[in-house]
């Protein structure tokens, strides 16, 4: 049984630390995902805590499993690991029998499961963490306190050290469908091979006061006009396909209402993009000085610079100066939080091509960039 259980130590542990450092490299996507159960759970009001949830979540799972590796206070551990493995697979079934949610982010974006991958993953990690739970009081580690305690440390700083990193700098390793080196265009067309939804023609007729529904090829017998009077036809869904393009919902809207994504994407030459999620007051003065920066940068060297924005009658009334002759386009705003995991996030566009993109922290390396074009 000890072998049995340092096996399933490492497992466990090995999971849970590769786990959290998926998230860790995107802990907004988490945030993201932590939201998306909030609303279909009517939680709008913890909206605002997720990201901090997000960070905690993360960093826990990094250093349970570094605990559990180490066999390291198993008795507190065991019940930790218990209670988070019993949250994650309630999450990951109900992803998977309600419908409501496609994915449960469990390993981000970088490694997307789906629904029933998720839940069988969780159900697994599950029978394992039981094991350990019965037989919590036999473990004991062989590292000494001192070590441990330094160990256990270090993991720590290193967990909210990264994630402070990652959201400040980017994504270290992007997974997002805005990569560099990606075409926007061909992000928006569904993938060859894909399989599409598969649905069925299906009729509701009334006979007698009551709605009927049946599918073409399974007419009642006794069916006719006098009788089943038409309510509605519909397409019913039968198989879900994964006929879905990676960028979905990117359109750029100009302020007089028209839809200029084509025309902007398939625009030749080198473009600046500044994504403005949101303004915050601490880094107000800082955007302003960076857009007339990047606006001297667009004249000198004929590189046009539009703000893509889901607020932008807020843009404007903050930005109104720095902005003249700057195009303000408004997009959706879930298009918007995926391509800028900063507030303010600046891209290179050539040809429709993502070339670079840099967080408002680091626009000082995308000038060197540009000015160097």
């Amino acid at each position: 049984m000890k072998y049995i259980l340092t096996i399933t130590r490492y497992i466990v542990g090995i999971l849970f630390i590769f786990s959290g450092l998926v998230k860790a490299n995107d802990p907004l996507g988490l945030s993201y995902k932590m939201q998306e159960f909030f609303e279909v759970w009517g939680l709008h009001g913890l909206d605002n805590y997720t990201l901090l949830l997000s960070i905690l979540m993360i960093a826990f799972e990094i250093i349970a499993g570094i605990a559990v590796i180490i066999g390291w206070q198993m008795r507190v551990f065991s019940w930790l690991l218990l209670a988070l493995i019993i949250f994650f697979t309630f999450l990951t079934a109900y992803a998977l029998f309600s419908g409501k949610i496609r994915t449960c982010g469990c390993f981000g974006d970088c490694i997307p499961l789906t629904a029933a991958q998720s839940f069988t993953k969780d159900l697994i990690l599950l029978g394992l963490i039981l094991l350990l739970f019965r037989y919590r009081n036999t473990i004991v580690t062989t590292m000494g306190t001192r070590n441990a305690v330094l160990l256990l440390g270090l993991t720590t700083l290193f967990s909210f050290g990264f994630q402070w990193w990652v959201l400040r700098h980017l994504p270290m390793i992007d997974c997002l469908p805005y990569k560099r080196g990606y075409g926007i265009a061909n992000q928006m067309k569904i993938p060859a091979g894909s399989i599409p939804d598969s649905t069925v023609i299906t009729f509701v007729y009334n006979k007698a006061g009551k709605d009927l529904e049946f599918t073409a090829d399974k007419f009642p017998e006794d069916f006719n006009e006098d009788t089943y009077k038409f309510v509605k036809r519909f397409d019913k869904l039968v198989r879900k396909g994964n006929a879905e393009p990676p960028i979905k919902d990117f359109v750029l809207i100009a302020p007089s209402g028209t839809d200029t994504t084509q025309a902007i994407i398939s625009q030749a030459g080198a473009m600046q993009w500044l994504f403005i999620k949101e303004i915050r007051p601490a880094s107000l003065a800082e955007i302003k000085r960076r857009i007339l920066e990047l606006r001297e940068i667009a004249s000198t060297k004929n590189i046009p610079l539009i703000v893509i924005t889901p607020s932008a009658e807020d843009v404007y009334a903050q930005l109104s100066a720095e902005l003249q002759n700057v195009p303000v386009l408004r997009s959706d705003v879930v298009a918007v939080k995926t391509a800028a995991r900063y507030p303010v996030t600046l891209y290179l566009i050539n040809q429709g091509g993502i070339v670079d993109k840099w967080s408002l922290p680091d626009i000082d390396k995308a000038i060197r960039t540009l000015t160097s074009l």
